[in-house]
């Protein structure tokens, strides 16, 4: 017989609330910050670095401090994203379109304020959303195939067309780079090597933060010494505070990013990554404020970061319930319930309640310690900004190239940073949309791989795909997403024409 709710956050509150969880959650969640600031690292390996520490710890409290790391982690990658435009997590780089223009204008404070408010409460509904529904999305969870990922992965390909703004061909064209770039290394269907040129490094693929530290790190630099170096940015106190109107404008835009984290966090392999992009692509098409998204908008950060909270929460359905994990950080702590003689499954519930709540608990209170510890540092944070860039430029090239070294402890990252660098750099000057090539290089590999596996189980079948309801649903929303502004504007333009008959 199934325990209530309550019965169950009672066993998780007993169970967490205890003094040596409580300190080991919070300096879980401090790590988890820095680590999220230095680029490179990612909550992926911080939590992979960080698990032999944990070893003498009784396995509720070394999983409470490593689910500490990884919530504290995508705060982290925020901070840098928005004041120096170096995202230190994947799930972060869109986070930098409107995060950064913001930081310039004076406002990195409020930009920052209102990430760790959106990600708190994003946090808190997907928590209850988690403990209240997780069998049930699970079972959703067990019918999403390879075709039904194909379809997501179409989906997510179609939001090209959001990113592209009015010149869609050059967006497609950016974006099927990304995708080609996103190609390179061993094929998944034969397993022999593609455009590495024979080196060796290239064989898993082009890594993908250190694109991203090039692109937006060092692109952004470089344009900026191409521009001039400008004053350092001197916002009055009260402009690093949140305002009534930033609360208004937000609120809508977290609901939406929470429902769409949520619900792409419960698919195993989609990550936060998709999520983050999927979520500012909604923004696109729903924001009252669209047009102003890309040049400085708070719609722009606080989206995206709900939608990663909201997914890194939903991302523990598929590992806890099916134990298939639901991105790369929760693999590596897939892999610590083993270390740990723990495994995930449908009968852990029954099994290991305390566990299993006691985790569930943590996550409530790594959030309410991020946002306490967060919230009040924002206009601090954003006082680096009144360095003098002649002082900061070198901080940020040596960061983002250390950064990129301590991944693979390989001179071949950093090239990686330094020639993305130039891509970058040229791309601002050529007034090229960013977010294409970057959601290409994001969802290329994940519709490659699941392609190989639907052709591969469809055989001769060539309606395999349309014969999974689901697909269909999610391929008509896909179609609904490329030609739906085509026919608004059509219909906007008969209608006058009509009207003047």
């Amino acid at each position: 017989m199934e325990r209530p709710v309550i019965a169950n956050l009672g066993t998780g509150f007993e169970a967490a609330f205890t003094a040596d969880n409580l300190l080991w959650c919070f300096v879980g969640v401090l790590l988890g910050t820095v680590i999220g600031i230095l680029p490179g690292l990612g909550s992926a390996t911080g939590v992979a670095i960080l698990i032999p520490v944990t070893l003498t710890f009784p396995p509720l409290t070394a999983l409470i401090m490593l689910a500490g790391i990884y919530h504290g982690a995508q705060f982290g990658a925020t901070i840098t994203a928005i004041l120096i435009a170096t995202p230190g997590e994947a799930s972060s780089v869109i986070s930098t379109l409107d995060g950064y223009q913001m930081a310039r204008k004076g406002r990195a404070g409020p930009a920052l304020a209102i990430s760790a408010l959106g990600a708190f409460v994003a946090a808190m509904v997907s928590l209850v959303a988690l403990m209240a529904l997780a069998p049930f999305f699970a079972e959703i969870a067990l019918d999403f195939g390879p075709r039904e990922m194909l379809a997501v992965m179409i989906l997510g390909l179609c939001t090209i067309v959001v990113f592209s703004g009015r010149n869609l061909a050059l967006g497609m064209a950016i974006g099927l780079f990304g995708v080609l770039v996103g190609c390179v290394g061993v094929d998944v269907g034969s397993g022999t090597a593609r455009y590495t040129f024979g080196e060796i490094d290239l064989y898993g693929g082009v890594p993908f933060v250190e694109v991203m530290i090039g692109l937006f790190a060092i692109g952004e630099l470089l344009n900026q010494l191409h521009i001039g170096m400008a004053p350092p940015i001197r916002a009055r106190f009260r402009e690093l505070m949140l305002t009534r109107e930033d609360l208004r404008r937000s609120a809508a835009p977290v609901a939406r990013g929470t429902v769409v984290g949520f619900l792409l966090g419960c698919l195993p392999g989609a990550g936060t990554t998709l999520a983050s992009f999927m979520a500012y692509g909604t923004e696109k098409k729903f924001s009252r404020h669209r047009k102003q998204l890309g040049k400085g908008a708070i719609e722009g950060v606080v989206a995206p970061d709900a939608a990663t909270n909201a997914a890194s929460n939903a991302n523990f359905i598929p590992t806890l319930v099916l134990g298939v994990p639901g991105g790369a950080t929760t693999a590596v702590l897939l892999g610590a319930f083993l270390v740990y003689g723990i495994q995930p499954g449908p009968q852990l519930f029954d099994t290991q309640p305390e566990l299993v709540w006691g985790l569930l608990v943590s996550f409530f209170l790594g959030n309410l310690m991020l946002l306490l510890l967060n919230l009040p540092l924002a206009p601090v944070f954003a006082q680096l900004l009144r360095i003098r860039y002649a002082f900061l430029y070198p901080l940020i090239i040596v960061t983002s190239i250390l950064g990129a070294y301590s991944v693979k402890s390989s001179m071949f990252s950093v090239w990686v940073v330094l020639f993305f660098g130039l891509v970058g750099y040229a791309m601002k000057r050529l007034n090229f949309p960013m977010a294409p090539m970057v959601l290409g290089l994001v969802i290329g590999p994940l519709f490659e791989k699941a392609l190989v596996q639907t052709s591969a189980l469809g055989g001769d079948d060539g309606l395999f795909l349309l014969r999974s309801p689901i697909a269909v649903t999610i391929l008509a929303l896909a179609l609904l997403l490329v030609a739906g502004p085509a026919a608004g504007r059509a219909l906007r333009r008969r209608l006058p024409a009509r009207a003047a008959n």
